[in-house]
């Protein structure tokens, strides 16, 4: 039997945990259909999650259809949780993005479209909720191909839209389809333009290859709460999405996407496997050179995880046994490539702290546990201060954060007024080098230049090879990386290359160790960043405003002074749609401000575009290293660590 792995992905309240509740009712999974309003679905587990509507943590269960076996992965729709995202698209075969019929295409469906299509990942597109008052499926369309790909191929139209009767009817001859298709084939276009006969199986086999490659996205509308075109989808995804080729008799290979705790506390590990077999009782390698015995797995089979004593390529997998596992490693061999980072990191910090003073070793654990499971909050401890700080998306993540802390660890926690997390770029190049013997028996050189936009930190070697053993190599590249972490103010140094000019390793001094090169790196690198300059960045957010007409002169300059740059307003009706750049620290101004001038009619769509230098004074971060910026302070501090 083939496998796929599918995701369901949209905009909150797009419908899309609704929409996994009736595939898995249709497929017999289910006798009954849940209600995220009524908080029984399959996938919205979590207490916060039927409290709140919303999907905070991506949930798989499976269906059968056929000779395939979906796999089927609910994801969040709110942008505070896209983390959860971009686990989850390292382990896809395919996609349904969800679209309102009444909402339309919004700032998160962008954000979601153009990271499908960037990765190939093959995409069917569901108009859903047709039948609501309000529907508009054509214009929804229209807005699709505006807005998203103009490489959809509509499946078939809505008939009776708005109403609760309201159908999907599948176009009944393929002149349109096959006008679309001709555009990425030049055998059918060449039929097509000659007036030659198309038959609808080599129709139906062309949109197949052009789904799977990425270059042609069926467009299917319906109602997942009525019904209405789900079996047409279902069909679609059977026939038109690639199953996975898992090898089982080849190397294990497979990536963890996700990570959780049992009811005893114990780990566990939910893996996508590319190819080979596992079994309960073998020994797995898995991360940077760890192995640990699978003490119990199970694989989703018809609706939840069932128990198995082996898993194979192509399945999805609950692993026990695997206490150090972490969110990304590989298991086994290792896929070229790797998993990536497919969106923005978080751009709001905070600090938090608990309720209750004596409550600080038991706050940081259950952060810790925390972390294990989002490792974007980047957890951090400042010793100095005392305090711990977390990253974020926004304020709703805060709050199930807080409210995770108290009803699952029993910890109340406090947080601190939010923040913006700026970046440090290098804007020249800077060089530096420290001899032996003091303060350290190495002798280490670097060089510091900008790199491309949203290229990270690329390190790479110039000196002699067989200069030093690939250990002390290794020591310098994983110390450079882990000071970046905190520039000249206080930010992450990125989008710049580092370069190793100069490794010496003294051979008549037995402390020349691995250590030294580490601990001599900071000194070195933060020097020629010194001499480089860098430039802190903000990050920006690209947003949409649709506010009534007659309020657009009060908003353009409530927008200027928040530092928006709006660009040609476009009148629509009785309504005005305004595009443009804001900072992300004044998104949440802005939210708050729109009831009030626009009558509670204005919408907003926001989401993170791209990093700009800072205008006007530069912010601080304060340091939570030892600050090789301060040569005194950080040999002292060194010192005391022993």
């Amino acid at each position: 039997m083939r496998t796929l792995n599918l995701g369901i992905l949209a905009h909150v309240d797009a419908g899309k945990t609704s929409l996994t509740e009736r595939l898995l009712f249709g497929a017999g999974v289910i006798d009954e259909i849940g209600s995220v309003d009524g908080g029984n679905t399959q996938t919205d587990s979590l207490d916060q999650e039927r409290r709140r509507g919303i999907t905070i943590k991506a949930a798989v269960a499976s269906f059968i259809v056929g000779d395939v076996a979906v796999n089927l992965i609910d994801t969040p729709g709110h942008p505070d949780f896209i983390a959860e995202v971009e686990r989850v698209l390292n382990v896809l075969d395919g996609a349904v993005l969800v679209v309102s019929a009444v909402e339309g295409v919004q700032a998160q469906t962008r954000v979601l479209m153009r990271t499908l299509q960037r990765l190939r990942i093959p995409t069917l597109i569901f108009i859903n909720k047709i039948d609501r008052r309000g529907a508009d499926p054509e214009g929804v369309l229209r807005s699709i191909a505006e807005r998203l790909t103009p490489a959809v191929a509509p499946m078939g139209v809505a008939r009776t839209a708005g109403e609760r009767e309201a159908a999907f009817v599948p176009f009944g001859d393929g002149e349109r389809l096959t006008a679309r298709l001709a555009e990425q084939d030049e055998a059918l276009m060449a039929a097509y333009v000659g007036g030659e006969a198309i038959s609808p199986g080599r129709l139906r086999k062309a949109l197949r290859r052009q789904t799977r490659q990425g270059r042609c996205h069926p467009v299917f509308l319906g109602s997942a709460i009525t019904g209405a075109g789900t079996e047409a989808l279902m069909e679609g995804i059977t026939t038109l999405l690639p199953a996975a080729e898992g090898d089982s008799e080849a190397p294990v290979s497979g990536t963890v996407f996700k990570v959780e705790r049992g009811p005893a506390g114990e780990k566990i590990a939910y893996a996508r496997l590319f190819s080979g077999t596992i079994h309960v009782r073998d020994r797995l390698s898995f991360g940077q050179d760890r192995t640990a015995k699978i003490t119990a797995l199970s694989v989703f089979d018809r609706g939840p995880a069932v128990a198995t004593d082996s898993a194979a390529g192509g399945q999805i997998a609950k692993l026990w046994g695997l206490a150090d596992i972490q969110i990304g490693d590989n298991l086994g061999v290792p896929r070229t490539g790797g998993p990536a980072h497919h969106f923005a990191p978080p751009t709001l910090e905070t600090v938090i702290y608990p309720r209750h003073p004596g409550e600080g070793g038991a706050l940081h654990a259950a952060l810790a546990q925390l972390a294990e499971q989002d490792p974007l909050i980047n957890l951090r401890q400042d010793d100095v201060r005392q305090e711990i700080s977390v990253s974020l998306y926004g304020e709703v993540q805060k709050e199930v954060i807080r409210e995770t802390l108290a009803n699952d660890y029993g910890v109340e926690a406090e947080f601190r007024e939010t923040r913006v997390i700026c970046i440090e770029r290098p804007t020249g190049v800077g060089t530096a080098i420290e001899h032996a013997p003091y303060p350290f028996i190495a002798t280490i050189g670097l060089r510091v230049e900008p790199g491309p936009v949203d290229s990270g930190v690329e390190f790479q070697l110039e000196v002699e090879f067989g200069s030093l053993p690939l250990a002390f190599h290794k020591a310098v590249e994983e110390s450079v990386r882990e000071t970046l972490g905190q520039g000249l103010h206080g930010w992450r140094v990125t989008d710049c290359r580092v370069t190793m000019t100069h490794g010496i390793r003294y051979r008549d001094w037995a402390t020349s160790t691995p250590s030294e090169h580490r601990n001599l790196t900071p000194l070195v690198l933060m020097t020629a960043l010194q001499r480089a300059s860098v430039q802190v960045c903000e990050p920006v957010h690209r947003f949409g405003l649709e506010i009534p007409a007659d309020v657009l002169g009060p908003m353009l300059p409530v927008l200027a002074k928040l530092g928006a740059a709006p660009g040609v307003p476009a009148m629509r009706g009785a309504a005005c749609w305004l595009e443009g750049d804001i900072p992300a620290a004044r998104v949440h101004d802005l939210q708050q401000q729109l009831p009030g001038l626009t009558r509670g009619e204005g919408v907003l769509e926001a989401a993170f575009d791209h990093y700009r230098p800072v205008r006007g004074d530069i912010p601080m971060r304060p340091r939570t290293d030892n600050n090789p910026l301060n040569r005194k302070d950080y040999l002292t501090r060194l010192a005391r660590r022993g």
